[in-house]
């Protein structure tokens, strides 16, 4: 088996294309494991700045294979062709790929460095992929280890710790037109509508009661206003309101719904704005573009989208050095135990051989030739022949020591089953 992960990103690519790359994803994972025996488990991260897939392909020689199987589904839903899919998405294999993702998990490769949102949203992709029934063992044990190398990098190095996210950036860059105090902008005072229901809105609303605004309202274009918020204790627009008629009494719209094609367009908005002179700020972190990026030539309007977050968001930290030292040494463990798992079977089957030869032979015997005090002495003999290459195996397995670990195995294999001796 071997890791391949196909990464596409805010680092690489213009935002617009990783919205079309991402039609329809996380069906891309259930028709590659149905449609080619060459991919055992896939797992499908798609954020507002990235996408990417993790592949448990069967072998190192099938990799293009599963980049062109992959190229292929993907195209089939973005409207790009194939050879577009595969220049967008870079391939990284084995040791690789684990180590991007472990990045990625701690924030080292997020628009905003260090941000903790990506943290929930690699958890939420394996289980995804749980309820599709695409992950394997290989790849729950990387993106588990992926989350502990992100709480390493957290507990180690408090990167992450400021809160600063997509959203904590989107909202300092709204916060000069919006409503101002004596320090600046008065989010108390802020009159906000939230567009949107899923996790990322969950973090955004979140952040805004953490800056103290009270009036929220949420809408929904799919309706699910309600419940989400009266679980977290604020208004929902009625089903079928029109967004519009909210629009001239709000000052802020934080929108993340992800809808397919804008909630909100030009001409709605002006229509909406026809009379009224205090300034509005759109906050657009939908990857899909919930609001028509040309509002921001409406009067009065100010637009802040992921393109200005990235445009704005710190690049770099005081711990990134050490959090990256952080993310290597999880990525280097986790090969070593991948390395252990694979390899350890040969050395299992050896042990096996002696071992279990020595207790059929010892069951052979006859009732008066039992001699439970040799018996545990001869078991103690052969488990210290067999310690020695065994550990050996072992380490160099974890060290990637292949002739090292070649020799340990034919010592292991030159240690005979004993010879169980009559009373």
């Amino acid at each position: 088996m071997v890791l391949l992960s196909l990464v596409a990103s805010h680092h690489d690519l213009d935002l617009t294309v990783l919205e079309r790359l991402q039609s329809d994803v996380h069906a891309v994972g259930r028709e590659l494991v149905a449609a080619t025996n060459a991919v055992s488990g896939a797992v499908v991260l798609a954020t507002c700045n990235r996408f990417e897939l993790y592949l448990d392909v069967d072998d190192t020689a099938h990799t293009s294979r599963a980049r062109r199987a992959v190229a292929q589904a993907v195209a089939a839903r973005s409207g790009y062709d194939v050879d577009e899919v595969v220049e967008h998405l870079r391939p990284l294999v084995g040791a690789d790929a684990g180590e991007h993702l472990f990045a990625v998990a701690s924030g080292l490769e997020s628009m905003v460095v260090g941000e903790r949102e990506i943290a929930g949203q690699v958890r939420r992709a394996l289980t995804t992929a749980r309820s599709d029934g695409t992950t394997t063992s290989t790849l729950e044990a990387l993106f588990q280890a992926a989350s502990r190398a992100s709480r390493a990098v957290e507990a180690t190095t408090g990167l992450g710790s400021t809160g600063r996210s997509v959203v904590g950036v989107a909202l300092d860059l709204a916060a000069a037109t919006l409503p101002q105090g004596d320090d600046g902008a008065d989010w108390a005072a802020v009159r906000c509508v939230l567009v949107g229901t899923g996790s990322y809105a969950g973090a955004s609303l979140a952040a805004l009661k953490a800056r103290g605004v009270h009036d929220v309202r949420v809408y929904s274009p799919s309706g699910r206003a309600g419940p989400f918020a009266s679980a977290r204790g604020v208004a929902a627009l009625p089903a079928g309101a029109d967004l519009r008629d909210e629009l001239a009494r709000t000052d802020l719209v934080v929108a993340c719904s992800g809808a397919a094609g804008p909630v909100l367009g030009v001409e709605a908005l002006a229509e909406a704005r026809r009379g009224v002179t205090h300034p509005l700020t759109v906050v657009d972190l939908a990857l899909r573009h919930d609001v028509d990026p040309d509002v921001r030539s409406l009067p009065g309007v100010a637009l802040v989208s992921l393109q200005s977050v990235a445009e704005h968001a710190p690049a770099e930290h005081a711990a990134l050095g050490r959090a990256r030292e952080v993310v290597l040494q999880a990525a280097r463990d986790f090969e070593a135990d991948r390395r252990v798992r694979e390899w350890d079977p040969a050395v299992v089957a050896q042990r096996t051989r002696v071992l279990g030869g020595l207790e059929a032979a010892l069951d052979a015997l006859p009732p008066q030739d039992r001699d439970e005090a040799r018996a545990r002495s001869l078991r103690r003999r052969t488990r210290a022949a067999l310690h020695g290459p065994t550990v050996a195996a072992r380490t160099a397995a974890r060290e990637g020591d292949a002739a090292g670990y070649a020799r340990a195995l034919a010592d292991l294999a030159a240690v005979p089953v004993p010879q169980v001796p009559s009373a």
